[in-house]
């Protein structure tokens, strides 16, 4: 026994060691330096608004690299102690060192999910929306399908889902959707879910009882601060009012409450028609407007980043990610990680986390065999 709590810390010092390199610990330790001798400026608290954010941010990086840190020695003391009792043949210690590494485990948890979700605007709300592809009503059914997936979904985490924008199809489902998923690493853990998913059913709109096969695409986008300035000229912008088509009441439904922005140099069309007012609606229509070009152009800065690396971006829009197969088998299964489920219902019901976080996982282990790469890379290239 004490052999294998010895083998595990080793294991899992292996595997913090690349948690380490993900998070860039070096370039945390110089921030942290950083601010610091910010903070120790003699005029550093006469703005304070900027001191807050300044202390908030220096506080999180120093929590950080301290919880690594600690958790790294504490892994090393486990090996060290067992290693000891081995020698001198000592099982009176077995009981504390289970217990010791069972802690070390779960704070190794949390430092993984730290991890998996260290991106710049991960711990912001999610703009999540759903398109259904071609195919009419059955992949019109399928998108409403996916709408309720994800809100059950945003329920089991306590996430709060606003639905911002709701266009019914004409015989079931839905045209358009947009939800806001306000809660802290919405944005972080919805991010995976960006692409096309696929359906494969016996239709129950079709009087044969065919096997239909049906798309829908989902993008998922951050919501942006106010601190971030997006410029949108007026003159780009093509504003048209109608009544609301979603859920609401008498008042929504018999004034032209909905609001339709159309970015014209881009295309970008918005609709927001979850508020009582036009106002309201055009303001809310315009935030995600600005969160939709803001998240094009970081699109683009990544795509060229991968072009100049050599690599191709592990995603694009039109990527299909995952299938549901309800006929003539039951199984969900995802086409960049393997994980796969015949319990379907759950799927659909919001189990979605073994998906998402596998789909995280390998996120961070391409950022880090990336980092190795262009150190190494680095290293040839020097005379």
């Amino acid at each position: 026994m004490l052999s294998a709590i010895a083998d595990q810390a080793r294991e899992l010092l292996e595997r913090l060691k690349e948690l380490g390199d993900a998070l860039d610990l070096e370039s945390k330790r110089s921030q942290i330096a950083e601010l610091e001798e910010q903070v120790n400026q003699p005029d550093f608290w006469n703005d304070p608004q900027n001191a807050a954010q300044v202390t908030k941010k220096l506080g999180a990086l120093k929590s950080e690299v301290e919880r690594f840190e600690n958790l790294q020695q504490r892994l090393r003391s486990i090996v060290e102690l067992a290693e000891l009792a081995m020698e001198e043949n000592d099982e009176s210690v077995l009981h504390d060192l289970e217990r010791e590494l069972a802690e070390a485990e779960q704070i190794f948890r949390q430092v993984e999910i730290s991890v998996l979700l260290s991106g710049e605007h991960d711990r912001s709300n999610a703009i999540l929306s759903i398109t259904p592809g071609a195919g009419g009503t059955d992949a019109q059914d399928w998108a409403a399908m996916l709408a309720r997936m994800y809100q059950r979904w945003a329920q089991r985490h306590g996430f709060e889902f606003e639905i911002l924008d709701y266009s019914e199809g004409k015989e079931a489902g839905i045209k358009s959707f947009t939800a806001l998923v306000k809660g802290d690493y919405a944005y972080g853990l919805l991010k995976t879910e960006r692409g096309v998913h696929r359906l494969v059913r016996i239709s129950p709109f079709d009087a044969d009882k065919s096997r239909h096969t049906s798309f829908a695409a989902v993008d998922v986008i951050p919501e942006i601060g106010e601190d971030i300035k997006i410029d949108i000229r007026e003159e780009d912008l093509e504003i048209e009012t109608f009544r609301s088509s979603g859920p609401g009441g008498q008042h929504m439904q018999k004034n032209e409450t909905a609001v339709r922005i159309t970015h014209k140099p881009t295309g970008i069309t918005v609709t927001c028609q979850s508020e009582r007012s036009q106002h309201r609606n055009k303001e809310v229509a315009l935030q995600i407007l600005k969160a939709k070009l803001y998240e094009l152009e970081r699109r683009k800065r990544e795509e060229e980043l991968a072009r100049l690396r050599g690599e191709l971006p592990e995603i694009s829009f039109g990527s299909q990610i995952r299938s549901y197969v309800l006929h003539p088998y039951k199984l969900v299964k995802d086409l960049r990680t393997e994980v796969e489920t015949s319990d379907v219902e759950s799927v659909l019901d919001g189990d979605l986390d073994e998906f998402i976080y596998a789909a995280l996982k390998k996120e961070a282990a391409r950022k880090v065999n990336a980092t190795v790469n262009e150190g190494a890379s680095e290293r040839h290239s020097k005379p």
